[in-house]
């Protein structure tokens, strides 16, 4: 008679009884939205590219704010301009060019995936599709906002300490200020969702970060380029005009809207994108 000389069914020996080791397979795991969320965070700590993105964005954000702030404490406004210098704007200029930077890691999230071909891979484990996207805009508006807001607080207090030595510095505790600065965290967050969507919906970071210059500084030029009070009104609902309310104390109602409701309408544009962007995914044609 033969016997079986596999491990796993060798017989007992010395008059032992041992039970026969079965083999042990691992159950495949139940893909769900967290699980999703805590894959998309693995792929932007290990990406390069979005790393230095992010970088660059807290750079410019801290960076450029200071610097701005030292021209005006250089040459402080005088007489009446005063009256409308708002100094927390001053010192959160910076959002206006670390808002690209956002943009492009959003935009990067996706478009390095499809580039590379490991867009793939991401979908034979997630056939649904749609939660990559949801994982990816939870993941680009956390992770941003979370980055922004030790930057704008380093921006705002080194501003602040620069502008005290002319008289016109502000506290972080006055009216308005506290929403001014963080709102500006907010404002970069969506920022970078607004990025990861064009990137979803072109699926070339080329063409995203082209469009993604249209919608922040294209539409904004060609509103402004309308002559009287009809340009001035459309240049209030452009998209950066309107995300960047939240970035002031005291807006000027005849120039830009109320702050919550800048940032509430820059949100429903990053929306309608983000919507495209799902619809197109949803077909299937990766």
């Amino acid at each position: 008679m033969t016997t079986l000389s596999h491990p796993q069914y060798a017989q007992p020996q010395h008059g032992h009884h041992q039970p026969a080791r079965l083999p042990v397979y691992s159950l495949p795991q139940r893909v769900t939205q967290t699980r999703v969320i805590a894959a998309e965070w693995i792929k932007l700590r290990t990406q390069p590219s979005a790393l230095w993105a992010g970088a660059g964005a807290i750079g410019l954000t801290a960076g450029f704010g200071i610097l701005f702030t030292a021209l005006i404490r250089a040459r402080p406004p005088h007489g009446a301009a005063i009256a409308s210098f708002d100094p927390t704007a001053v010192s959160l200029s910076g959002i206006q060019l670390a808002q690209i930077a956002v943009g492009v890691l959003g935009a990067m999230l996706i478009t390095s995936e499809y580039g590379s071909g490991m867009i793939r891979a991401t979908f034979a484990a997630v056939p649904r599709r749609l939660p990559v996207l949801w994982g990816k805009a939870a993941i680009a508006l956390a992770a941003t906002f979370a980055a922004c807001v030790p930057a704008v607080l380093i921006a705002f207090f080194a501003g602040q300490s620069m502008l005290a030595r002319t008289g016109l510095s502000t506290s972080f505790g006055q009216p308005g200020v506290a929403r001014a600065v963080l709102g500006s965290a907010a404002y970069l967050a969506v920022a970078a969702v607004l990025g990861l969507g064009l990137g979803a919906l072109l699926r070339n970071t080329a063409a995203a970060v082209t469009t993604l210059f249209g919608l922040l500084f294209g539409l904004q030029i060609l509103a402004g380029l309308i002559p009287g009070a009809t340009g001035v009104t459309l240049e209030k609902f452009m998209p950066s005009t309107a995300g960047q309310a939240i970035a002031s104390v005291h807006p000027d109602p005849g120039t830009s809207l109320a702050p919550w409701a800048g940032l509430g309408l820059f949100t429903c544009y990053t929306l309608v994108i983000l919507a495209l962007a799902a619809r197109r995914m949803s077909r299937g044609d990766a």
